[in-house]
């Protein structure tokens, strides 16, 4: 049976996520720059912070306060923040488009906005869920904790109440994804990136963390993850037993199953 030609709308979605960085070879990744979808999600994001500031500053809306609520706004501006989180989660891309749809169904919820105080954690919270649901391997929340800037247990929590607040239903279909990736392009030229809005807040928890400490426990881990895996592939491949020119065992595995559960010290 003949190959079908791919149509017209494939090929786009294939140019649209080959242009926001999504189809980065897995072998690639470490090396990998900075993918654009990066640029693009965290100027909506910066957008969409100051419009609902806006129109909570002008208007009689009483915001709730939620669980992803910090004391005060963190210094690091959303952009660099979401650069940090790509550079040391090394979760695909494609989990900050997954990220931005499950934030945009927990804010659904009434009298939730989100603002310069909780866009933060909620994107960490969101981008980890999505790593955890789609990727191969992934980090333990005290891991993903030091690279957000907060305590492990409140990543946890952090990671509970949007579980629980999604209902569990993480799935998003191909159609919802592709929109939201068209989405982004369609408004990257109307996106201006400037440093969140500097003010306080009387209630919630302590702020975020990331210094040179944090990003150097990180870079450490981040090595041993690398050198993990290269051990394993090698031990792969010296215990591969080969009789009669036969293969009779070999002790081929997934490093990341093995590696997912090891705590962070």
């Amino acid at each position: 049976m003949a190959m079908e030609s791919p149509t017209a709308d494939t090929v786009d979605e294939l140019e649209s996520y080959s242009s926001l960085g999504l189809t980065v070879p897995h072998s690639q990744k470490d090396n990998a720059d900075f993918p654009k979808v990066l640029l693009l999600l965290s100027a909506y994001l910066d957008k969409t912070v100051k419009q609902n500031e806006k129109l909570l500053g002008s208007s009689k809306i009483k915001e709730s306060t939620t669980i992803f609520h910090g004391q005060r706004v963190p210094e690091l501006s959303i952009k660099l923040y979401t650069d940090r989180i790509f550079k040391y989660a090394q979760c695909s891309p494609s989990c900050f488009v997954l990220g931005l749809i499950y934030m945009e169904r927990y804010l659904q919820q009434p009298n939730i906005y989100m603002t310069s105080f909780s866009v933060h954690r909620l994107l960490i919270t969101s981008v980890v869920v999505a790593a955890k649901f789609i990727d191969d391997s992934f980090f333990n929340n005290a891991y993903y904790g030091r690279v957000g800037g907060i305590s492990t247990r409140e990543m946890n929590r952090l990671e509970l109440d949007l579980l629980f607040s999604l209902d569990f239903r993480l799935k998003v279909n191909i159609e919802t994804f592709r929109s939201y990736c068209l989405q982004l392009e369609k408004e990257a030229l109307a996106f201006v990136l400037e440093r969140p809005i500097q003010v306080q807040a009387a209630n919630g928890t302590t702020h975020l963390i990331c210094n040179s400490s944090a990003d150097e426990t990180c870079k450490v881990k981040l090595e041993q993850e690398r050198d993990f895996k290269l051990f394993w592939a090698n031990t792969c491949r010296a215990v591969t037993l080969v009789f009669n020119d036969t293969v009779i065992f070999s002790a081929a595995g997934s490093w990341h199953a093995m590696n997912s559960s090891d705590d962070l010290n």
